[in-house]
């Protein structure tokens, strides 16, 4: 394996934008990517990686291999891709874009937490003179903008109140219900996901294209975490806008116990492949910034034989917790009759499987899927208890989707159609 040190001060979004711009004008597939907290690092850029349409039980199936590295921060390259949120919606529609898709790269471009660049490969190969190139020259200046739709606040208000309802009855103790903003687009997703990036700084952003469109992850959220034998994930319940004061939302008792009944729910999910006794709690109602919001996370850990495939971990934790519901089985079918369309991308998980590294997958939250004909779809929600006040919850997803919807590339405003009726 080769990891080798580049002379380079591009930011992560300079760089992909760098390479898009390469790959369009060599006819190669585009480049992917992860930015924020990934690997213990500050990014890591595929430079060129056909994402293909692939078997729901066939991603990010990668066993890693210990000793194939001598350095602990390398990535080398892997699987890149994402898994969709499997239900349908109350339409019973098909997906828009694939259920899942993904591809293998050889080589990444990682930026380490010390601000340097490094080309890793996992063949031994050297860096490609077309990398070089791209990377030397500024591209042309492009911008994507979305003319961004209504959310229907009344479908999502009834939902809301369904949701509560069935909490009444003892059908459910939370459920997370969602609603969506679509959008037409012009101009290329990965301008948009580069400057919402930079603009934004999210934790577990992600970035993948092809031929069937695109998904730009905006995600503050770790799904699931895969190294050296031990899982981890770290799921987000309870959000306050970040001009009040965080305290709030620690002494929030709606919040926090929204964010105990996901950690309970995530506890069962990784004690179905754990090794007996060792799922831990090491973190427990943190209060972090996000963009836009504060919120509530706690990390939830275990040893997971290296012997258990994905696809068994993905069995038994997926869809993520903390956009389902508990019971999770009961939640996921009654959140199917409660949202009219497929939630697709949004509520699934974006990542990379690495030899080297483990694997890390985000919740793909702030998530925008665009089709191949330039629609843009946005999808919002939030976890709904017995405390829960429909008019706040609606509120919550205006909260998180503002950093999204309201803005151009330029810094000035979308023309966004009003949000609530």
């Amino acid at each position: 394996m080769r990891i080798e040190r580049i002379a380079l001060t591009r930011s992560a979004p300079e760089v992909l934008r760098c390479l898009a711009a390469a790959t369009t004008r060599l006819g190669v597939p585009p480049p992917a990517a992860l930015i924020g907290d990934w690997f213990g690092s500050r990014a890591v850029v595929a430079p060129s990686v056909a994402v293909e349409p692939v078997a729901v039980t066939g991603v990010f199936d990668v066993a890693q291999r210990v000793g194939l590295s001598s350095r602990g921060d390398a990535v080398g390259g892997g699987w890149l891709g994402y898994l969709s949120y499997p239900d349908p919606g109350r339409d019973g529609a098909g997906p828009r874009i694939p259920d899942a898709a993904g591809g293998w790269t050889d080589d990444v471009l990682r930026l380490d937490a010390d601000g340097h660049w490094w080309y890793e490969n996992l063949s031994d190969a050297a860096v490609p003179g077309w990398i070089v190139d791209a990377l030397a020259v500024d591209p042309a200046p492009s911008e994507c903008h979305v003319d961004w739709g209504v959310a229907d606040r009344d479908t999502h208000r009834a939902g809301v109140l369904a949701c509560l309802d069935a909490i009444a009855a003892g059908e459910v103790y939370q459920a997370c219900v969602c609603t969506q903003i679509v959008g037409t687009a012009t101009g290329s997703p990965v301008d948009f996901f580069a400057e919402a990036v930079a603009r934004t700084a999210p934790a577990r952003a992600a970035f993948v294209s092809g031929r069937w469109g695109a998904v730009a992850s905006l995600s503050p959220e770790l799904f699931l975490r895969r190294a050296d034998g031990t899982v981890t994930s770290s799921p987000i319940k309870g959000t306050l806008l970040l001009s009040e004061s965080p305290s709030a939302l620690r002494d929030s008792v709606k919040d926090v116990a929204e964010n105990v009944m996901i950690v309970d729910l995530v506890r069962n999910d990784l004690g179905r492949v754990a090794v007996t006794g060792s799922v831990t709690v090491p973190e427990l109602l943190t209060v972090r910034p996000a963009p836009g919001v504060w919120h509530l996370v706690s990390t939830v850990a275990a040893r997971v034989d290296p012997d258990v495939p994905m696809t068994t971990l993905l069995a038994a934790t997926f869809p993520p917790a903390s956009v389902t519901g508990t019971p999770k089985g009961r939640a996921r079918r009654l959140l199917e009759t409660w949202e009219p369309v497929r939630r697709g991308i949004y509520c699934g998980t974006v990542g990379l499987a690495s030899p080297v590294a483990g694997a890390e997958l985000n919740v793909a939250i702030r998530t925008v899927e665009f089709d191949d004909a330039g629609r843009a779809v946005l999808g919002v929600g939030g976890g709904i208890t017995a405390d829960s006040d429909p008019d706040g919850e609606w509120d919550e997803c205006l909260h998180k989707a503002a950093t999204i919807v309201h803005r151009s590339p330029s810094g000035a405003q979308h023309r966004v159609v009003e949000l609530t009726p």
